[in-house]
């Protein structure tokens, strides 16, 4: 009877391993494998933080055409029909003439039409269309800047979300693998049991511990799940389409070189310092753009009006043509406020770059420690591996000859699965970290 029992129960862990083992393998077949240099492209075509940014480029470009816009003719037409009633009239001075060739009668009219038309051609205005177009088109420059700084941006946040992808997929198979390993341990814990060879209590540390791997577990696919949703908006693909990093983006470590050279290459490189310095020369134009309002504005002018008074007068073409000069003498004590606002303004740029040097400094070399700190994890890492298995098998050895108590190999079994799961986190962190270390300096890519 015992040994039928124990058969059973064999074959039931057994079922549960396998089916374990089949609902992993499952994921993993299902699951579309994508390297990090796909995930990058496809997040950069489908983020949507880019067309934004793009738009402001947009943006940029219709503001210099609209200014050139403004240089072009203008021209307006207009006309009117006008009815009149008859208003009583009394001249206090009599018409001149003799009774055969006038009288005192006024013009009866009772309607008018006129159509005018009008163009105006801008010659000079006090050199507003020249600064202006000046200042938009290093406008425009700056905001393609920022669009590139919002890439790189995008791309640095598409790596570290790939990261935590493979760092949830590694968690779930190891916590999975070690929940397979509980599992055992708790039937051979309960055989052992069963005979007399081992206590009740050494019993259910184990089926606890087995009971905390499956919440881990539990825990792991749920990291996974949102890992993914994450990732598949990033990419633009449909939510819970299934994932997969390839591990071969974790496996080479570049050299992190020299703090000093990385600073300097983020002062040539990122593209923050660069749209700021386009945007400073923008507004020393825009001060000159305020300046532009002591001269005056010359234009070519020309206009046609066609008049018809019933009964009065007929003019069918009218045409005048000319130069049409305009000083506004108010701008005189008006234009101060103006001029000191674009001064102000190129000044807070010149101080935004001070503070921007200020904050690169500190972004550079916190990504380059950072990074130099991750790569001698992944050394720690990597021997606390070999000294977790190494622990594990004495542990076990020492167990199986009762020298060591179920608490110290449960434990050992836990330091073990952990040293791995942290090896793998150190490998997908370096990554982000050297990555991190590029966009500081401007040149991810």
């Amino acid at each position: 009877m015992n040994t039928t029992i124990i058969i059973r129960r064999l074959v039931c862990v057994a079922g549960g391993i396998f089916l374990l083992a089949i609902h992993i393998q499952s994921i993993a077949q299902s699951a579309r494998t994508i390297t990090l240099e796909e995930a990058i492209e496809m997040s950069l075509e489908s983020s949507k933080q880019l067309k934004l940014s793009q738009t402001n480029v947009d943006l940029a470009g219709l503001n210099i055409r609209q200014i050139k816009e403004n240089q072009l003719p203008s021209l307006s037409i207009s006309g009117s029909y006008l009815r009149v009633n008859t208003p009583d009239i009394n001249l206090k001075i009599k018409p001149g003439g003799n009774d055969s060739t006038s009288s005192g009668a006024a013009p009866n009219v009772h309607q008018a039409m006129y159509g005018m038309a009008s163009a105006s051609v801008p010659i000079f205005s006090g050199f507003r269309f020249k600064y202006g177009l000046q200042s938009a088109h290093y406008l425009e420059e700056a905001a393609k800047l920022d669009a590139e700084n919002d890439r790189d941006a995008v791309v640095q946040n598409t790596i570290a979300a790939y990261s935590n992808l493979y760092k949830a997929k590694k968690s779930l198979d190891l916590v999975a693998e070690n929940l397979l390993r509980e599992r055992q341990r708790v039937e051979e814990f309960t055989n052992r049991e069963r005979n007399g060879m081992l206590a009740r209590n050494d019993l259910m540390k184990a089926k606890l511990q087995e009971s905390n791997v499956e919440l881990a577990l539990l825990d792991a696919e749920n990291d996974l799940k949102v890992t993914t949703i994450n990732m598949d908006l990033l990419l633009g693909l449909p939510e819970n389409t299934p994932l997969l990093a390839d591990s071969a983006s974790f496996m080479v470590f570049k050299e992190e070189g020299n703090a000093g050279d990385w600073e300097q290459t983020a002062l040539t490189n990122r593209k923050d310092v660069a749209a700021n310095g386009i945007r400073q020369k923008a507004a020393h134009i825009d001060i000159k753009g305020a300046k532009s309002d002591f001269y005056p504005s010359i234009a070519l002018t020309a206009g046609y009006v066609a008049l018809n008074i019933p009964g009065v007068a007929v003019i069918p073409n009218a045409v005048n043509a000319g130069i049409g000069i305009r000083y506004d003498v108010a701008s005189l004590w008006k234009s101060g406020s103006k001029i000191a606002k674009a001064r102000t303004h190129a000044y807070q740029l010149k101080t935004n770059e001070e503070i921007l040097v200020d904050r690169i400094h500190l972004e550079v070399n916190t990504a380059y420690y950072n990074y130099v700190l991750s790569k001698r994890k992944i050394d720690v890492y990597a021997k606390a591996v070999e000294q977790a298995n190494e622990n594990y098998r004495i542990t076990k050895n020492k167990f199986d000859n009762s020298l060591v108590t179920t608490t110290e190999l449960l434990d050992a079994d836990v330091a073990q699965v952990q040293s791995k799961i942290n090896y793998e986190a150190a490998k997908a962190d370096a990554i982000v970290a050297f990555k991190r270390l590029e966009q500081t300096a401007g040149v991810i890519r």
